[in-house]
């Protein structure tokens, strides 16, 4: 079979002008591949991609009550992840302790004071809020953070709300909703954490537990509740300040298992070493002994809490906590363990 005269040519002229130019976009189209893809020492002929890290600014985020028991815990995770943390404090004798935490810049404002927030949020890219336990304007307060936040062009927030927000029945998880409301009618990428009831209850407890021997909430020893060690809420609020896969999610947030006060002692004898039982005081008992700062107001909001676990126990489920973390969530019996291991050390 004969080559026709122009296939001759193009055979005997592979440089023209035109294959030059199609040599060329070949050649470009290779160089981009190249750029993705790493071409030696290719397993089994199948291409290996090649990282390409792309190192964005490191985000500032505002966390409100830096100093606290619960948030402070949020501004470690977030310096792990290379972000700056603008701490926002009511005293300015917390200063130092906000710094020590790692908080590159404290600010001092009041969550009821709106040009305070105006100031706090001016710049950031997120914002972690957590609002005052049981305070009677909370969901004002939260409202007027969001709004805030928003006026300033904040691109995330992470709001730290409660387990089972819509049980209006309960003062403390209804003043959430207007919250999360707010957050919903924003251009903000929320991530709305709903904890369970926090281990760390445990930890403000355990001095006694050391002293007496007994384990007590007030409500039935037997009723049974959903807990998180809220160092995983932290870390969880870090990750959806800090990447975007939890962005607009709502998450509960417990570790596995609900356990009553009677396993919980049980717990407690076995990794200290010795007896130890669960008890069942009145609210008023349990509230003395555990000098609560709260008013008046304020113990008969909780004491409706415990009221509603002696009837219902606490559900949750550990399902989105662990696809938060990517791991397991840290467990009650090690929380338990790492407090005993703290009284061992001490001893």
């Amino acid at each position: 079979m004969k080559a026709s005269k122009s296939s001759i040519r193009l055979m005997a002229s592979p440089f023209s002008l035109e294959n030059r130019e199609k040599l060329s976009q070949i050649q470009t189209i290779v160089t981009l591949f190249a750029a993705l893809y790493s071409l030696d020492e290719i397993p089994k002929g199948q291409l290996r991609r090649r990282e390409i890290v792309m190192r964005a600014p490191a985000p500032t985020v505002l966390v409100v009550g830096a100093t606290g028991r619960f948030a402070g815990l949020v501004v470690p995770e977030l310096i792990r992840r290379n972000a700056s943390v603008r701490a926002l404090i009511r005293d300015p004798e917390n200063a130092e302790k906000a710094r020590r935490l790692g908080a590159s810049e404290v600010v001092t404002g009041n969550l009821r004071n709106p040009q305070s927030l105006e100031n706090a949020v001016e710049g950031v890219d997120g914002v972690f809020h957590i609002g005052p336990a049981f305070a009677p304007d909370e969901a004002c307060m939260g409202v007027a953070m969001v709004e805030a936040a928003a006026r300033a062009g904040v691109r995330k927030f992470a709001f730290s709300s409660v387990i089972q927000p819509t049980n209006t029945r309960l003062e403390n998880h209804a003043s959430k909703v207007p919250v999360e409301d707010a957050l919903y009618s924003t251009n903000m990428e929320y991530t709305i954490l709903h904890p369970a009831n926090f281990m760390q209850n445990i930890a403000a407890a355990w001095p006694s537990v050391v002293r007496d021997g007994v384990f007590s909430e007030p409500f039935p020893k037997t009723a049974k509740l959903a807990r998180v060690d809220y160092r995983d809420v932290a870390e969880v609020a870090a990750i959806a300040l800090t990447e975007a896969r939890l962005s607009y999610a709502t998450l509960e947030l417990c570790a596995d298992g609900m356990h009553s006060q009677e396993e919980i002692a049980s717990m407690m004898s076995e990794e200290l070493g010795r007896p130890l039982s669960a008890g069942e005081p009145t609210f008023g008992e349990w509230a003395e002994n555990a000098r609560l700062p709260y008013d008046d107001r304020q113990l008969q909001l909780l004491a409706k809490v415990h009221d509603h676990y002696a009837k219902y126990g606490l559900g949750g489920n550990s399902l989105t906590l662990r696809a938060a973390l990517g791991r397991e969530p840290r467990s009650l019996r090690s929380f338990i363990r790492e407090l005993a291991l703290q009284t061992a050390q001490i001893a």
